[in-house]
Order: C-alpha cells, then structure tokens, then sequence
C-alpha cells in the first residue's frame, strides 16, 4: 500500500514543482530524453520531464521560444492528464487531515528522483507546500477549473465560474483623437527605463556557469572544456555581479540626460527555492541605496516584480488570512518614497503596491501591481475577481485624468498579455474606453525587448494604444544586459506626452568579458531603425503591416535581434519563429485565440 500510494503520489511533486519552479532552469535535451516511472506514454514522460522541470529557466531560452512559436501549442496532454487524476486525490487527502502525507511524498521525491537538484527540489517544496495545500483546499473550482486555469488544459475563455467584468462610469467614450506630430522645436522630456536587475550578491567569477540549479555562477568549479564565469557576468543561466550592475548605472547617469527614471521591478536573484523575507528586504533596500546615490536628484517611479515577494510569485489576497505582504508593501512604500515618491502615496502602496501620482501639471502616473493578475500567483486560484478592486481603481483615476485633461502613462512589471484571461480583457476594454487619456505604457518581466499593440475591440485594425517592455539589466538567460531612454512630447501646454522616439543602449557582454572593462553599444534607434515617423500607434501598425507582408525578410530578422539584445540575429529564427514573434507584438490580450489570424499561416 506505501509503494502504492509513493508511486502514485511521484507525479503530485511534478504539478508542486511545476508551480514552485515557475523561476527556474532550462534542462538540457539530452537530461529531457530521460524518462520516470509513471502510467504515460514514453512521449508523455519527456515533455511532462521537460516541462516540469525548472520551468523558468527553460522558458527564457532562446531556444525554447522559438519552438513555442513553432509549435501551436506547447500544453503537455501529460500535465494535464496528471493534475486531473491527482488534484482529486490530494484533495481527498486534505479533507481527512492527511496533508502530512502529501509533505512527506515531496521530501521522499526530493531525494529519489536525480534529474532535480536534491536543494533545490527541498527548498521549493519548503516554500510552496503549504500555499499549495491550502489553494486546493479553499479555492471554489473544481478540479477540472484548477487544472485548465493551472496548466491551460482547456481551450479560452476557459470557465464561467472565473470570468468578471469591471464597470464603467455612465459617461460616454469621447471621440478618439489620436496623438498628433509637436511642432517644431516642442519641448522634449527624457526618461530612462530599467528593469529586471537580479542582482545575485553571491555572484563569484570562474565559478560554474553550468550547474544541477536554477542559478549559477555562484559556486564551484566549471567542468574540463567548460569556461567558468565572466567577470562582468555570464550569457549562461546567472544573473548579474552587483559590479556590473553599479557600472551599468554608472554609465547611464553620467552619459544620458533624463528627467525621470522609471523602474518596472524584479530586483532579487533568481535563486527562489532558498529565499526569505529578510534577503528580499536586504535585495530591496540595497539596489535602492545604489540607485538613489548614482541618480542623487532624479525621481524613481518604480513597480513592483513577482520576485519581490517569498516566494516568489506569491501576493497573498485580502481573503487569504494565513499570509499577508504587509512587510513587503511597508518596505516598498519607505524605500519608494526615498527614491522621490510623495509622501501620499504610502497608503495605497501599502495597501496593494500601487498608487498613482503626478509627474508634471498635465502628465500622471499610475503604477500597477500587475501580481494580482499573475497565473504564477496561486493565491488567485481562490478568488481572482480584481483582486483588492485595482481595475476600478484604475477606471476611477482614468475617468479623473479624462475630466481634468491629464494625460496617463502606465507602469507595471508583468505585461497585461500574461495575465490571467479575465482580468487582461478587462485591462484591455480600459485601454480602449481611455484610449485618448492613455498616452503610454512601460512594462518588465520578460527580459527582452518587445512592444505590444493594442487595438480597437470592434474594429480590429484601428491601433488605439503601445505597450514597451523594457530591457532586462541581468543577462538571465543568453541575453546583453540593457536599458532604454525614451523621448516624449513634453512639457508643456497642450502636450501628448506620448514618446517620440526611444534608444536601446547594451553592454556588450562578450567584449567586456574579454577586454576585462565595460563595453556599451548604442544598440538601436527606433524611429531610424524601423522606419518610422515617430512612436504612434499608428507608426507602430505601419511597421506591423510591413512585417506582415514580409516575414522572411531583413526587417523582421532585424526585430528578432534587437528581440535578444544583440545575442542573436535575424538567421537564427526561421519563418515559424518570426511568425510567433510578431504574434507577440499584437497579443494584448492573454489567451486570445484569433489575436493572430491575419499573420500568414505557417509554411508547410
């Protein structure tokens, strides 16, 4: 009976640790090929190991995005077929008060199965079990619910039971008026982008670059043949030295002139099975000292990341009274304020890590916590009807700015496309209803760099809004460390405020390596290097069309380079590849079927 319910219980670590390594590593293909014990098919097992094995890491390789893009579909029938027969038993389990027997299969997993780092496997079960088991014991889905919104085992939109709509104010759209050319000679405001630092303080040169763990570069000896870690950081799966970090910041704030930075989150390391609070607050409270001591009189308008938080990904709701982020949000809204925040925006920063401020007479910011709209957070798996109400908090502010004639940059870390599918089509019929007030949008978490359209939901070739992802500060993973400085119309009467032009700047991580000092490219301009008038959506739908009619062509290699930051170029993604990019580029909305059906098919 104990072999039994072992053998069994082998795949319920596979959906924990599918959940628990959402930040993780990339396994290489010819550990994918090995295969476990269980009732699947041989092909099953490798693309069940493959993906549930250190999902995060695997997801930023080059590589595996290109094969997403190929493929139509990437859902492992194994996963799902897993978390189908076994979401039921554990909750079973949990019901007659055995979720001790649950702990103890994962702790026995750990040290059975060889494929994962023993640490890192015990590390994540430690962090996650208990978030977990309480998901499947208070969320009202049913297990086939848990299992589609889980894993997206069933087609969108998915459930009735997780779909909710926010409401407008009984005041009519006005007539779009889109941004219109300044004139000559208009004022210009520049504003400098960083995001995703991950800084690893525990980052060590010469060390090995590939390791058994999500993150590397931190300790022992690389294998015969293998180079160990450079000094100013490694393409491999680390993230950056603190030096570096310093020397990247360093060299933007004596050589660009900006007027306002902002900060789209994620400042911790990637090692999330051995994380605390207390390294999180330490991470925090470190990389601001750093940024507000380079930047001494410029003002931080800063978001929150998923790896802010331990665990990662985790933002507890009001509704979830075991946990709570208060630490968290106290010491956002401290440190925040520091960087050039006003003093009112404490309260809603420590309520929900968001809050809104402006940043010139005409021109307002509205920082979103986008962790409550996160797949990764299962915390919403119980309740995720707007979370802490933000989407009518942001209506509310939309609909003030709309009436005072303010103009609205947003900023969050995740993009609204990896949201949940609910909450990013509602994010979507905002960006649509304020469409004249909304003048930008600056997002993170991805690491490249990529814009996202948005368009008129009744008519689907009106562009009405642009999304940017700015480039990650670390190289995690196979990528030249980066930021951004956008040009906006601005400041003065009557002014857009919508960017007018934006200047990518890499570090070229080979060359600094190998010259043993910092090496910056001025990667590219955007206007120059695509073709463009300036930075409207409508600039930005020409070049989509362009791209469209020529996927093959040097442009959209030219896009899938500046993609990578440089790592790669254009040969290197073939014609599925580039149509999965440029899907990308139009999916403003998460699990949207048709976002990409007017970009030629794929070859045969």
């Amino acid at each position: 009976m104990l072999f039994f319910t072992f053998l069994r219980f082998q795949i319920i670590i596979f959906v924990i640790i599918y959940f628990a390594t959402t930040d993780t590593r990339f396994v290489p293909d010819s550990d994918a090929k090995r295969t476990i014990i269980n009732p699947f098919t041989d092909n099953d097992q490798k693309l069940f190991v493959t993906l549930a094995n250190y999902r995060h890491r695997f997801e930023r390789s080059m590589n595996f995005k290109k094969l997403r893009w190929t493929l139509s579909s990437l859902n492992s029938s194994a996963l799902c077929d897993a978390c189908n027969l076994l979401v039921p038993e554990m909750r079973v389990l949990i019901r007659i008060n055995r979720s001790d027997l649950i702990d103890n299969v994962a702790i026995e997993f750990c040290k059975f199965y060889k494929l994962l780092d023993r640490n890192v496997c015990l590390g994540a079960v430690n962090e996650y079990k208990n978030a977990v088991i309480e998901v499947l014991a208070l969320s009202p889905l049913t297990n086939k619910e848990l299992c589609s919104l889980a894993f997206e085992c069933a087609a969108p939109p998915y459930f009735p039971v997780v779909n909710w709509n926010v409401t407008f104010p009984d005041k009519p759209k006005p007539t779009p008026q889109p941004p219109q050319p300044p004139a000559s000679g208009s004022p210009k405001l520049n504003i400098l982008h960083l995001s995703d630092t991950h800084v690893d303080f525990a980052y060590k040169p010469g060390s090995q670059a590939d390791c058994s763990q999500p993150l590397c570069c931190r300790q022992g000896q690389p294998a015969p043949g293998h180079a160990g870690a450079g000094f100013w950081g490694d393409y491999r799966n680390c993230d950056i030295p603190y030096w570096t970090a310093e020397a990247i910041l360093k060299y933007a704030a004596e050589l660009e002139e900006v007027d306002f930075i902002y900060y789209t989150g994620d400042i911790p390391a990637h090692n999330v099975w051995n994380q605390s609070r207390s390294d999180q607050i330490y991470a925090i409270n470190a990389i601001n000292r750093m940024l507000g001591s380079i930047f001494p009189n410029k003002t931080f308008y800063s978001a929150v990341g998923n790896h802010e938080t331990a665990p990662c990904n985790l933002y507890p709701t009001p509704n979830i009274k075991t946990d709570n982020i208060s630490w968290l949000y106290e010491a956002l809204a401290d440190s925040w304020i520091k960087l050039g925040l006003p003093e009112d925006t404490r309260e809603s920063i420590e309520r929900g890590g968001f809050y809104t401020t402006l940043i010139r007479p005409n021109l307002r910011i509205i920082s979103l916590n986008m962790n409550y709209c996160s797949r990764e957070n299962f915390w919403l798996l119980i309740n995720a009807t707007d979370p802490l109400g933000q989407l009518q908090w942001l209506i509310q502010w939309l609909q003030y700015a709309e009436d005072h004639e303010e103009k609205v940059h947003i900023i969050g870390h995740h993009p609204p496309r990896s949201c949940m599918a609910a909450f990013s089509w509602n994010f979507n019929k905002i960006v649509n209803r304020y469409e004249n007030t909304i003048a930008g949008q600056f997002y993170g978490h991805t690491h490249v760099d990529e814009f996202l359209m948005f368009y008129d939901e009744t008519d689907r070739n009106r562009p009405v809004s642009m999304a940017y992802m700015g480039p990650s500060l670390t190289t995690s993973s196979y990528l030249n460390p980066g930021y951004r400085v956008y040009s906006v119309d601005g400041d003065y009467a009557g002014s857009s405020f919508w960017a007018l032009d934006h200047r990518t700047v890499i570090m070229n991580l080979t060359a600094s390596n190998m010259y043993n000092k910092t090496i910056f490219i001025d990667e590219y301009d955007a206007r120059d290097a695509y073709g463009l008038k300036y930075l409207f959506p409508s600039d930005w739908n020409d070049l989509i069309q362009r791209l469209k009619s020529d996927l093959d062509g040097p442009l959209m290699g030219l896009a899938y380079q500046f993609y990578t930051k440089s790592y790669q170029n254009g040969s290197q993604c073939d014609h599925q590849c580039r149509r999965g990019l440029l899907c990308n580029f139009i999916t403003a909305r998460g699990n949207d079927p048709h976002a990409c059906d007017s970009i030629p098919s794929f070859l045969s």
